[in-house]
């Protein structure tokens, strides 16, 4: 499981490595056991789907995913896989679409909060979106991205796009610094007056230059973007506990990406979801500062004591139900010994 979904190495490189050792084992005789975890896996994966939905702040991405199968409504091998991360459990899910549907789907009708995203039409027409129950912080990563590439193609622009570039990461910098005195009321107040100052004084720019009759059409388009989507990059002003980019989901997302760049894609729809489940418990458990390798092996374990079934109450093994004593045994680093 590690070998192939952490690390990301296709099952002909594992069979030589294995075979290099003495064993020659088949492909068939691996890819049957790893469908035998499947129904292993798969309470904890609806588990950590159950927290995800609780939460009220996400992060959102997607990236597309090959499932070599034939299915009568599904042309092509072509889905995806979506990310849905928040602070205390990841959930990954695989999809034929990349429609509205699927994050509508996956939070419920019910779900309030925040979601950081980037500008994908997908996010914005979320029902939960256009009734004010979710709203959506937009990714300025994405946005300085833009005024970047300006940089590159257009020599003329540059200084001007730097100029932005520069004037972006300073929100960062104020951003920071009001979060470092949160706990100082005074000292944040303060520092949010000048977050709120520079917020709104950046708007007035974008709003001024893009309102020039001459525009590089170049500046144009990045700034016809920046006014658009101009309301959903400023709710961190309001709510300093979310990010101003969903540079947290990318990083997540990049599991897969390796994986589909490894190994092409899925051969069966059952080895689809076996990959979203499993890296959905990775991803939550690297959260958690827990080691996979050894919470893995604790819970085959259990599994392999309980008749190759699951274990009785399989919710006690999720990160947030773990005793003290679990979660030190299945540290990422091991704690230090007593000096005692």
């Amino acid at each position: 499981m590690l070998d192939k979904f952490a690390f990301g190495r296709p099952t002909p490189r594992l069979l030589a490595d294995l075979a290099s050792h003495g064993l020659d084992l088949s492909a068939g005789t691996r890819t049957d056991g790893l469908q035998r975890l499947v129904p292993l896996v798969e309470p904890l994966y609806e588990a950590l789907v159950a927290k995800n939905r609780q939460m009220d702040h996400w992060h959102a991405d997607e990236t597309r995913w090959l499932v070599f199968v034939s299915l009568p409504d599904k042309r092509g091998p072509r889905w995806y896989v979506w990310v849905f991360q928040s602070a205390a459990v990841v959930v990954f899910v695989l999809d034929p679409g990349r429609a509205h549907e699927v994050p509508e789907e996956h939070l419920g009708s019910a779900a309030t909060g925040l979601r950081n995203v980037d500008r994908y039409s997908a996010y914005k027409a979320l029902p939960q979106g256009k009734n004010g129950h979710i709203l959506l912080a937009l990714c300025w990563a994405h946005q300085r991205r833009d005024f970047l590439g300006v940089a590159a193609d257009w020599p003329s622009e540059q200084e001007w796009a730097r100029g932005w570039v520069t004037a972006i990461g300073a929100l960062y910098q104020r951003k920071d610094r009001r979060l470092e005195v949160r706990a100082d009321s005074e000292a944040f107040h303060q520092r949010d007056q000048d977050l709120r100052g520079a917020v709104a004084a950046l708007q007035q720019r974008w709003e001024t230059e893009g309102a020039e009759p001459h525009l590089h059409p170049a500046r144009r388009q990045t700034l016809s973007s920046l006014r658009e989507h101009g309301p959903g990059r400023t709710w961190f002003v309001e709510h300093p506990e979310i990010p101003r980019d969903n540079n947290a989901a990318e990083r997540t997302l990049r599991a897969p990406v390796v994986g589909r760049k490894n190994y092409a894609g899925s051969r069966a729809l059952w080895s689809g979801q076996l990959l979203v489940e499993v890296l959905s418990l990775l991803a939550t458990l690297k959260l958690w500062g827990l080691n996979p390798r050894r919470w893995l092996t604790a819970y085959l374990e259990a599994c392999a004591q309980a008749g190759g079934q699951i274990p009785t109450a399989p919710c006690r093994w999720q990160p947030w139900n773990l005793s003290q004593e679990q979660q030190r045994a299945w540290a990422s680093a091991p704690a230090p010994p007593d000096s005692t």
